[in-house]
């Protein structure tokens, strides 16, 4: 079949079971995975398990090489899967670099931490923007609820 399989990685637990579900699908569809992590520091705010108040205190190649750190672990923690993944590291708001990325793709994947209403108004779901603005069709991968 052929194809890419476009997914994002912050270090969150959802964005693990995202990489596992479009590494599966890969297998399934004989194509290769770009596994994507962005770092930006726009208005303070900072993609993955980062606080806002840490990142301002960072420099840029710091932010860079957790950046890194965040793609590496992503990459052995999936191990040797049968498929390519290729790791990205981009510069930008998640948002844009997916939905960028999105335009050479035939699909793209992304959890969703499941923030809540105000969280999402105030700081933008990454993966409701990428259902909106997306080049391809956009599978979103749940956090899991426990209790």
């Amino acid at each position: 079949m052929g194809g890419s399989i476009v997914v994002g990685v912050d270090g969150s637990p959802v964005s693990m079971a995202a990489l596992r579900w479009a590494v599966d699908e890969a297998v399934l569809r004989d194509c290769d995975v770009a596994a994507i992590s962005a770092w930006h520091r726009d208005k303070g705010l900072v993609s993955g398990p980062m606080s806002a108040e840490m990142a301002v205190q960072l420099s840029d190649g710091h932010m860079k090489s957790l950046g890194q750190k965040v793609l590496d672990e992503a990459m052995y923690d999936i191990g040797n899967v049968g498929v390519r993944i290729r790791p990205v590291l981009a510069e930008g708001d998640p948002r844009g670099v997916l939905v960028d990325a999105s335009a050479e793709a035939d699909l793209l994947v992304v959890g969703n931490h499941g923030h809540g209403v105000v969280a999402e108004a105030l700081l933008g779901s990454v993966s409701a923007h990428c259902l909106h603005h997306a080049a391809c069709p956009v599978v979103v991968v749940k956090e899991e609820k426990i209790g």
